[in-house]
């Protein structure tokens, strides 16, 4: 392997993933043409070089890790392996998205059938760099037929796990595990749409300080900062539901996530970053706001 890698797209991310690699010493490239001011200067914060295109980026690259919202993410893989056909170049193509099992076996085909190398990515836990100084960064586990070039990253700036040789599972553990974490929020939000729509909002809460209240702080400290990533996490529970339903398991609970989500996603702080998010707003304002956009009766 080279130690030129790409990241497709530098979003928050994206850009942290680039950025720790960049402080170890590789040269992490993309491409920018169409993308926003606001991607643009988080590509450039974490020291990226922009390519110009697609065909620059495989043709330069040994590695390309695809980390976007994952609705974008086949369409991404498609685009990818269209370059791959046109260059004749063939880097390792790592889908690192929120995706489901099946939905990254689509993507696999996909660049497969361009004669290129792909491996399963499921990443857990905050951006790296994000936490304590001493934070190991998150896990990035990894399954395929040949896991190594990713396993060659381990310790520089996130951790790498390998678990089993079948496209898939990598997937599949994120979304278990983001069924967990992200599906107890929007329980958590979808509880205090309720009670405002109840007009039960003060009872509720005072019920919760008084027998739950490690629940409220969690509330209280993530909730007002959810509507910033509500876009991009409908499509998250979409796949969760995808994931659940082909196990056999009821898809409901995270389909009515979803559209918590995309509740969050009509108010107007949906329209912040996490570089922008207010953190001053309170657990009351996002519901009342939120609960402005509840479907009257």
């Amino acid at each position: 392997m080279t130690d030129i890698i790409a990241i497709l797209m530098p979003g928050d991310m994206g850009h942290a993933t680039g950025g720790v690699l960049a402080h170890h010493g590789f040269d992490v490239i993309t491409c920018l043409d169409g993308r926003s001011d606001h991607t643009k200067g988080l590509a450039a914060d974490a020291g990226f070089r922009d390519v110009g295109s697609l065909d620059a980026v495989v043709t330069e690259a040994s590695m390309v890790l695809s980390i976007l919202p994952p609705a974008a993410a086949l369409g991404q893989g498609s685009d990818v392996a269209a370059a791959m056909g046109r260059t004749g170049a063939k880097p390792v193509y790592v889908d690192c998205n929120a995706i489901s099992p099946m939905t990254t076996k689509d993507i696999a085909a996909v660049i497969e059938a361009a004669a290129a190398p792909y491996i399963d990515c499921g990443i857990i836990g905050l951006a790296p760099g994000k936490g304590p100084a001493n934070n190991p960064g998150p896990r990035f586990y990894v399954s395929g037929n040949d896991t190594a070039p990713m396993e060659a990253l381990d310790g520089k700036g996130f951790q790498v796990k390998a678990i089993g040789s079948d496209v898939g599972r990598a997937s599949g553990l994120k979304m278990c595990y983001a069924g967990l974490t992200k599906g107890t929020w929007s329980l958590h939000t979808a509880v205090l749409l309720a009670a405002e729509a109840e007009g039960l909002s003060a009872e509720l809460r005072e019920e919760f300080a008084y027998s739950q209240g490690q629940t409220l702080d969690q509330m209280e400290s993530r909730i007002p900062r959810i509507p910033a990533d509500s876009g991009r996490w409908v499509g998250e529970m979409e796949e969760i539901a995808k994931t659940f339903a082909d196990a056999g398991v009821p898809a409901g609970f995270h389909e009515g996530a979803a559209e918590i989500f995309r509740l969050l996603e009509k108010t107007p702080f949906a329209s912040e970053t996490r570089a922008t998010l207010d953190t001053s707003r309170t657990l009351d304002e996002t519901i009342k706001e939120t609960a402005r956009h509840l479907p009257k009766p």
